[in-house]
């Protein structure tokens, strides 16, 4: 195994069949002018096939899935029979330091790419990132979680319309699917667009390693390495699969303090109640109710709001594919990944029955 070589791109690396090594790419300087390295680890299979990416922390706070590359590179839960893995556990370096989102000069790394070798830092990040480890792989998987004070169901999102992205996100097997280009500048939508079918995976919360978090990715990625055939064996499905094309989030009306009544993961009816809103000494000011019948996508994790506050984003199937997700949950032991996922998120926030369901 190589240890600790600085490379401008991930091919430089010398990999035998069947071999494993490391590297730093040099992406910018400090203040002094010493390099600052992105580490990365490439996996070669014994055979030819194609190069697939998985990167974490594009922002800088979001480590869910810097610890899930970390078990896949220590714990080995699957053998690469064929092509390329190539893993890299943070990508905004400089912001990871600092344990946020972005840059030291404020800019989001994820809209940014695919940057340019003359541009601000961010651009020059995202260039160097883009040209040395995402445009050489023919597939990407680009790692998230929600935002901060929010925590996210794990759902997958790409670009449904592009054929290749597509069937690789239907290939990673989450309950949901949410189609979309992503936002300009992204590194997803940048690497579609230079032909390189990514999908991205949003999940949990900001500044932690969850365990569920963890193993969805496990079975993600090796799902998705069946699909191409890297990896031997048949692939994991999850508790269902539907693919939507319309979210929103629910916002508060007043200032206040939440009681929330369903999870993320829950699938909800219309006119449902999914929090009350209290003041202080507990006294109801309005019940916030499900605009439409849907499956809750992510939560706000701070119960305390202010009016336009978001609360819920909500998924809006079909009512057809809810029904289906529906008599699936129905039909799930405790055990299953899906409802071990659905209690650990819960445990985030104080869920308690609707006021009208009380004895």
């Amino acid at each position: 195994m190589t240890q600790d070589v600085r490379v401008s791109r991930w091919t430089e690396l010398d990999v035998h069949p069947g071999g494993h090594a490391t590297g730093r790419l040099v992406v910018s300087e400090t203040y002094v002018g010493a390099d600052i390295a992105i580490p990365f680890s490439v996996v070669r299979g014994k055979r030819d096939g194609p190069a697939v990416f998985v990167t974490a922390a594009v922002h800088g706070d979001e480590i869910n899935g810097t610890g899930a590359i970390r078990h896949m590179l220590t714990q080995q839960p699957f053998m690469l029979d064929a092509g390329t893995l190539v893993m890299v556990p943070v990508v905004n370096l400089m912001g990871f330091e600092r344990h946020s989102r972005y840059l030291p000069d404020r800019r989001d790394l994820n809209r940014s790419f695919p940057g340019s070798a003359s541009g601000s830092l961010a651009a020059r990040l995202a260039h160097a990132v883009f040209k040395g480890l995402v445009r050489p792989c023919q597939y990407g998987i680009d790692l998230h979680t929600a935002a901060v004070r929010r925590t996210n169901f794990p759902n997958i999102r790409a670009n449904m319309n592009q054929p290749e992205a597509a069937d690789f996100a239907r290939a990673f097997g989450a309950e949901l699917t949410v189609h979309g280009k992503g936002p300009e500048g992204s590194l997803r939508a940048a690497a579609v667009d230079a032909g390189i079918p990514t999908l991205i995976l949003e999940a949990g919360e900001v500044w932690k390693v969850e365990p569920t978090y963890v193993e969805h990715v496990v079975r993600g990625v090796r799902n998705c390495l069946i699909h191409l055939g890297m990896v031997e064996g048949k692939p994991e499905p999850p508790a269902y699969r539907i693919e939507v094309d319309e979210s929103r989030w629910v916002r508060a009306e007043h200032g206040g303090f939440l009681s929330f009544h369903i999870g993320p993961g829950s699938i909800v009816t219309k006119g449902e109640p999914i929090a009350t809103n209290t003041d202080l000494l507990g006294r109801e000011k309005n019940v916030i109710e499900a605009p439409r019948s849907g499956i809750v996508l992510g939560m706000t994790t701070i119960p305390s709001v202010a009016p336009g506050d978001p609360i819920c984003h909500i998924a809006y199937p079909s009512k057809g594919e809810l029904r289906k997700a529906e008599a699936a949950q129905d039909a799930l032991h405790g055990q299953h990944l899906h409802e071990r996922t659905r209690e650990d998120l819960a445990r985030n926030m104080h869920v308690s029955e609707a006021p009208e369901t009380r004895d």
